[in-house]
């Protein structure tokens, strides 16, 4: 008989068919039901070429969620989403048109923003549609668009009413060179170089120096105590003396404190507002009067004298000159310093006092760690970052933001007496630009209003996307069916920012955690394990790579090379070898294709034992995905088709297909069992590589789409588990004393078959051409 399949290899260019199949159907069309299963997908952000191959692989196994969720009967909601707000997308503008933010006209950089955002976006969603996602492209949403922003600001309205929003001058974190606060869940630390300068400090009316080491000699100017540890005998005497700080000659009282180490430096450590996070802390304990000794152009202030103007590594470079020359400077050490870098721009961050709005978060920690115990994380181990996170936590989100491109905050204030005045919710506001919609202060009932020029977070607008993708606000019925969500997947890097914030917005919003599951991945590396950066010319462009192997070769590769949770590298080489795996399984299918499919049959001891193997097969791959880990179906489908099914079991029963020497009875067992393999196979794999499992299904065994059906569940009919080492292992034996007597694996042989394997004696015989003994 003629195969059925007649191209001798899986051809990737068909996958281009298939999506316009999908697409005229509309089999992933979502119609609410009174049971859903919502992703709260992430929406990827274009800040620049190429796409990050680790996010293509991580929106693959996304799409892997959705398509498991759908075989196992669940009505999937999968929303697409574009994240177009915040500082990544100003800094790719400034470079790309060589301007600055704050000298080009406000209107002019935002359209500049949406035009850079457009040309991104597009080849973006070209890439998740290539790569089979099945997500809602026909309504995707944008987070800059008036809709998404009008949902950021009413729920800044709400929470605003409730009390929860406030104005303060505290503190912050201030990356001077894109000139805003970011809050502590968006600082990384980075080793970097830099020097430790021990300084001779005077104690008043006593020969005698103490000698104090710091990697911010600049900050001279903003000291306001000197600390030693209250158990360092060595400076016991001198506690409440007085000191006198070199360059400024400013007196200062020695304390003691426990935050000082007595191994780090000479063990007395100078406070400064603000050198660190300890420092704020210090400030705020010892109740001292802040120095603003760095401005918001990130240059020193009057405060520093004579190095007003300069930047800080400047002032720094200038004053460890000054001190040597007069002779104030005991040693010098080059060492690698943890430096807080601003997360997005990298930018070493200042700690700098500002008047920003702060959501209450504090008072909701307990109700947070609650929650996240609540939820269930895969893999597990992710959930302690959460916890972790919580328990870092030591004041309230600093929600306000010195950038243009962001969801702007909706407050005009009173231009008489500063009242600050929020509109009712449910319309897209621009307080920089528009006309206050509020005709009188509150307070003192005058007419004239200044609008805010500052925007939020951008985390204030991402927390809110399961809110805007159930229609929050906006159709209750539609939000009472999809809401809350079911799973929220993301990468690991973004628990503390995008998990955590969303968690806390939602259940202040809506008094419900926003999903009970959440799906972790690790991050994508390069081939040597470091990360991947357009700087370092190790980023790998995942267009070209899908083009040309193929969307469901880069997906089988993803699901069998990341152990879900762990970081996992990307190497091209690796990718292609996958493809091999596809070439087997097209071979597989191309032969069965030769083969009528039969709807029933009688099973023999050899057939029985290949289904029971199946049967192992769909246990293990169910246990993956229950727990949306790609990586143990991926394995066990592989091992089990080319290993067991191609090499072993299709060999043993090929004579019998064809009815040689063999009853017609024997036959359709054996092509009944071939079939029944091969589409079980093709349903385990659909989710994973959805093409040529699409065009594999319909060319042999429905018109239907595979990805309507239900996945198959295990049956434990037959067990005959034991044999399985036997059979490979005699199988292995023949075909390696062939070898070794140069015969052809068609030429006959003399070997006894053990006699556990009595009942698969026909089959073996006709296998390797056995001659009887």
């Amino acid at each position: 008989m003629e195969p059925k399949i007649a191209e001798k290899a899986w051809n990737p260019e068909l996958e281009k068919e298939i999506l316009k199949q999908w697409t005229n159907e509309k089999i992933y069309e979502f119609v609410p039901k009174e049971d859903n299963f919502t992703i709260d997908t992430p929406p990827p952000y274009p800040s620049g070429r190429p796409w990050h191959i680790g996010a293509a692989a991580h929106y693959s196994q996304i799409d892997m969620i959705a398509r498991t969720a759908r075989m196992a009967g669940k009505n999937v909601y999968f929303p697409i989403g574009i994240d177009r707000n915040g500082l990544p997308v100003e800094i790719y503008t400034e470079k790309k048109h060589n301007i600055r933010m704050r000298e080009t006209e406000r209107g002019e950089f935002l359209k500049l923003c949406r035009s850079a955002l457009d040309e991104l976006e597009d080849e973006m969603i070209l890439i998740m549609k290539n790569l089979g996602i099945s997500g809602d492209f026909s309504n995707y949403y944008r987070t800059d668009s008036e809709e998404y922003r009008t949902l950021t600001q009413s729920t800044f309205i709400e929470l605003w009413k409730k009390g929860q929003v406030y104005l303060a001058n505290r503190p912050n974190n201030y990356d001077w060179v894109s000139g805003t606060t970011i809050a502590d869940a968006e600082i990384t630390y980075e080793d970097l170089p830099t020097k430790l300068v021990y300084m001779k400090f005077q104690i008043k009316d006593i020969e005698k120096e103490i000698i104090i080491a710091s990697t911010r000699p600049e900050l001279l100017c903003a000291c306001k105590t000197i600390i030693v540890n209250p158990e360092d005998e060595r400076y016991v005497k001198y506690i409440g003396k007085k000191v006198i700080v070199p360059i400024t000659n400013a007196e200062v009282e020695l304390k003691t404190h426990h935050s000082a180490h007595q191994e780090f430096g000479s063990g007395v450590v100078m406070v400064c507002s603000y050198g660190d996070q300890n420092d704020v802390a210090l400030f705020r304990e010892l109740e001292l009067e802040e120095i603003v000794a760095i401005g918001l152009d990130g240059k020193m202030t009057q405060a520093a004298g004579d190095y007003v103007g300069l930047k800080p590594k400047q002032a720094r470079a200038k004053i460890i000159e000054d001190l040597e020359n007069k002779g104030l400077i005991e040693k010098i050490e080059d060492i690698v310093h943890r430096t807080p870098v601003s997360e997005r721009s990298k930018n070493p961050i200042e700690i700098i006092p500002m008047e920003e709005y702060y959501l209450k978060q504090k008072e909701s920690i307990e109700k947070m760690k609650k929650l996240g115990q609540e939820i269930t994380f895969y893999p597990a181990m992710h959930k302690q970052i959460l916890m972790n996170w919580l328990e870092s936590i030591n004041i309230d989100w600093p929600i306000s933001r010195r950038r243009y491109y962001g969801t702007e905050i909706p407050i005009w204030y009173c231009k008489n007496c500063s009242e600050p005045h929020v509109p009712e919710p449910g319309k897209y506001y621009k307080p920089w630009m528009e006309k206050c919609p509020i005709n009188q202060c509150s307070k003192c009932k005058t007419t004239e209003f200044v609008g805010e020029e500052r925007t939020f977070d951008t985390w204030m607008d991402s927390s809110v996307s399961p809110l805007f993708v159930s229609k929050f606000n906006k159709d209750q019925e539609f939000f009472n069916k999809v809401y809350p969500t079911a799973i929220r997947p993301q990468a690991k890097d973004i628990v503390r920012t995008w998990l955590y914030y969303t968690l806390l917005r939602c259940e202040q919003l809506t008094g419900k955690k926003p999903w009970s599951e959440a799906w972790i991945m690790g991050y994508g590396l390069d081939e040597k394990g470091m990360k991947m950066s357009k700087s370092k010319g190790n980023a790998i462009d995942p267009l070209p790579v899908i083009e040309q192997f193929g969307a469901d070769t880069f997906r089988f590769w993803s699901a069998s090379e990341i152990n879900h949770g762990y970081d996992f590298r990307c190497n091209e080489q690796k990718i292609e070898s996958t493809k091999k795996f596809l070439s087997k399984l097209w071979n597989v299918s191309r032969f069965l294709s030769s083969f009528p499919v039969i709807e029933s049959g009688t099973p023999t001891t050899t057939d029985k034992w290949i289904l029971s193997e199946l049967d192992n097969l769909i246990k293990e791959c169910k246990k993956g995905y229950d727990e949306y880990n790609f990586f143990i179906p991926a394995i066990a489908i592989r091992e089990f088709t080319w290993n067991l099914f191609a090499a072993h079991y299709i060999e043993m029963v090929k004579a019998r297909a064809y009815g040689i020497g063999f009853s017609d009875e024997e036959r359709d067992g054996a092509i009944y069992t071939l079939h029944k393999t091969l589409s079980t196979i093709l349903k385990l794999l659909a989710p994973i590589t959805p093409f040529i499992t699409e065009h594999l299904w319909k060319t042999l065994y429905s018109t239907e789409s595979i990805h309507k059906q239900h996945q198959v569940e295990s049956e434990s009919k037959y067990n005959q588990n034991g044999v399985t080492k036997e059979i490979t292992e005699f199988n292995s034996k023949v075909w390696n004393e062939k070898k070794t007597k140069n015969l052809s694996l068609k030429d006959s042989i003399t070997i006894t078959i053990p006699e556990n394997l009595e009942s698969f004696k026909k089959d073996l015989k006709s296998m390797h051409n056995l001659a009887d003994n």
